[in-house]
């Protein structure tokens, strides 16, 4: 239940900055040519190997629904996540955390990504072809860096309707790293998890 908790917290971070808005185009994003990778194992993220595109798209497992509540007394709080991990040594990348808090039932996001980043430009997501959504990095710790924003109505629908949500930032090398995350089952969790 920690861990959960505390992915759900790390989300919600992502998605409060993601809510500012689609408005700005995404330049040319390179997506890393990698194999799948085996099933998310969270661990310390480092640059070095972010920074050389071996990163995974995620595996075909797609998105994780899960529901946890303090008590038996308290209202359920619903999250949904999927990640993507370096093929070689499993390593965390890209963290996707949606939830849904019981009191408000608005959507929240929390994405997490590795540490090494050139923190200024923030990270970008993009549904499809459609629009970027600059997104600004809010803190880091051991285990990689974190974005919380809501998710705006307009989004949330793009992401029912979407086939790829690309998260993209960049290293110290000022590479950019974009990390495809499918959405083919996004509408089918998120109906189990609001």
């Amino acid at each position: 239940m920690k861990i959960v908790a505390k992915s759900l917290v790390v989300l919600f971070t992502v998605f409060v900055i993601a809510g500012i808005g689609l408005g700005t185009g995404l330049g040319h994003a390179q997506t890393p040519k990698a194999k799948n990778a085996p099933a998310p194992a969270p661990a310390p993220a480092a640059a070095p190997a972010a920074a050389q595109g071996e990163a995974a798209p995620p595996n075909n497992t797609g998105w994780v629904a899960r529901c946890t509540s303090a008590s038996r007394d308290a209202p359920l709080e619903c999250a949904m996540e999927q990640s993507a991990v370096l093929t070689k040594t499993g390593q965390l990348i890209v963290l996707v955390n949606l939830r849904v808090p019981g009191d408000t039932r608005t959507p929240v996001a929390l994405i997490q990504l590795p540490l090494g980043l050139n923190l200024p430009v923030g990270a970008k997501l993009q549904v499809d072809d459609g629009k970027a959504v600059d997104v600004p990095i809010q803190t880091c710790e051991a285990r990689g860096c974190y974005i919380n924003a809501p998710i705006a109505a307009d989004v949330l629908n793009q992401l029912k309707t979407g086939k790829q949500l690309k998260v993209s930032f960049q290293n110290l090398g000022k590479e950019t790293i974009s990390i495809p995350m499918p959405l083919a089952d996004f509408a089918t969790v998120y109906d189990k998890i609001k």
